[in-house]
């Protein structure tokens, strides 16, 4: 193991590995930038810490760490480790985890196996879906996480605390507040809640985490939780959802994908994703009430859902005549000196790698 991860990060220092984990927290977001990623973890703990749930900072942490040495131990590709490939699904699991469950020696456990067990569904997952040229995405995390939080209610060492009550939903009136601020808030919150967070500072660091590595994401990210925020208010979804980011995190995700990670940023791929956008708020919806009855969080599923429907078509945006969504390709010709193409989940960036 120890070989490996001297391979991987080059001169085996410890700053060559911090800067692969911080990787992977920014890949969460297809952003391959450890700066980004110090931003995402400072994020993720201010906003922690600050709604007294500071047990999820900590998870976050774990998971990343958990899940990129797990990827080491296996002997997965180098480059997959290079570019925190290994971490993103990890650090979310180490968010749900403490999120949805009781604090039990038993639930650290549980997410120390469920964030190994990412990488190589990863790894599955992605060699299924290369023969339709898409990839998986955070789905690794959505898959296990499930397993786990249905498994939750069957096991008393893993207490499903702060998980909802398994019920048929109920239309409830919309209450938020329409003001200038709130709605600031609910749009940051929207973008915050990529990682879990319900803290409008949070979603602020991670805008400029996103602007460091690539001012395209943070543009998107900025139109899609706000486009997704007016969608809701505008066909009157549950109030306390909008007030809490609810419909904004999964949009966010899918403005990033389509207008700036498999398209190159050009009118049609904005039109395409912005439309992207709007649809990733009713399957938001719809996934919310069909897991209702079962008492678990859609997390990220809605945004792999309409990613997946978006780029299966295989549409042309740009002078690829053949696209491949298996993998992410450098798209910015004149930064980088032309098209080449990378290893699976490879992202670009407009303004350079840290």
């Amino acid at each position: 193991m120890a070989n490996s991860i001297v391979r991987t990060v080059g001169d085996g220092s410890s700053s060559g590995l911090i800067r692969v984990l911080l990787r992977g927290a920014g890949q969460v977001m297809f952003q391959n930038n450890a700066w980004t990623g110090l931003f995402f973890l400072a994020g993720i703990f201010w906003g922690a810490y600050s709604d007294g749930q500071g047990l999820v900072g900590w998870g976050a942490l774990l998971g990343l760490v958990v899940s990129t040495l797990t990827g080491y131990m296996l002997g997965l590709p180098a480059r997959d480790g290079e570019q925190g490939l290994w971490g993103f699904n990890g650090i979310l699991v180490g968010c749900a985890f403490p999120t949805f469950m009781g604090n039990t020696v038993w639930m650290w456990v549980a997410l120390i196996l469920c964030a190994m067990l990412t990488v190589f569904v990863r790894t599955g997952f992605n060699n299924v879906m290369a023969k339709w040229k898409v990839n998986s995405f955070t789905f690794p995390f959505v898959f296990c996480t499930w397993i786990f939080l249905l498994a939750a209610r069957s096991m008393h060492g893993l207490p499903p605390e702060h998980m909802a009550v398994p019920s048929l939903p109920e239309l409830s009136l919309s209450g938020e507040s329409l003001r200038f601020a709130d709605l600031t808030v609910y749009w940051l919150k929207g973008i915050a809640q990529v990682f879990l967070i319900n803290s409008w500072v949070t979603g602020l660091l991670f805008l400029i985490g996103l602007f460091i590595s690539s001012r395209w994401a943070a543009v998107w990210a900025a139109v899609g939780s706000a486009l997704a925020l007016l969608v809701a208010i505008l066909f009157k979804a549950a109030g306390s959802d909008v007030v809490n980011g609810l419909y904004g995190f999964s949009p966010v995700l899918t403005a990033i994908a389509l207008a700036t990670v498999f398209y190159k940023p050009n009118f049609f791929s904005a039109l395409w994703a912005l439309f992207g956008i709007v649809i990733t708020v009713f399957v938001q919806a719809g996934m919310n009430v069909l897991a209702a009855p079962f008492g678990i969080a859609t997390l990220t599923a809605p945004f792999c859902i309409t990613t997946w429907l978006f780029l299966l078509p295989l549409i042309k945006f740009d002078e690829n005549d053949h696209p491949d969504h298996s993998n992410w390709y450098v798209e910015n010709k004149r930064h980088l000196g032309g098209r080449r193409r990378v290893d699976a989940s490879r992202v670009s960036s407009d303004d350079g790698r840290q």
